[in-house]
């Protein structure tokens, strides 16, 4: 796994909070366990749009190591993994809801390309009859 050359310097919450939810994938993987609540790792891959393996998998490592995602591994034949959220995770899906939210405001976007998650998020829901 990448390790960065210096030590991360958060000084604040909103650091903290950006670090572990912020970016490109974090807060999609996050929407879709959300919404699927448990995933193995081929159909996590298949509802992410443009994700490579490589960077799914070290994205569900940090997930894992703050926290947000529980891995859990089944001794069976063949071997199953499954991805869920855990508590801490499932107390961010509000303030992503709230930054969609503000975002939609300000931000609209070509339906054809939202994400399918994202076609069902509480700001899409909440703005349907525009």
């Amino acid at each position: 796994m990448y390790k960065p050359k210096l030590e991360k310097d958060i000084r604040c919450p909103l650091e903290y909070g950006l670090d572990i939810f912020g970016g490109k994938w974090k807060s999609r993987i996050i929407c879709v366990l959300a919404k699927k609540e448990v995933l193995r790792y081929s159909s996590l891959r298949k509802e992410m749009t443009n994700i490579t393996d490589a960077v799914l998998a070290t994205t569900l490592k940090e997930l894992i190591a703050d926290g947000i995602v529980q891995r859990r591994q089944f001794d069976e034949i063949p071997p199953r993994v499954e991805y869920c959220l855990t508590d801490k995770g499932r107390s961010v899906v509000p303030i992503l809801q709230s930054i969609c939210r503000w975002s939609g405001a300000y931000h609209r976007e070509n339906s054809e390309y939202i994400l399918s998650q994202c076609q069902k998020c509480d700001y899409q829901c909440e703005n349907s009859s525009d």
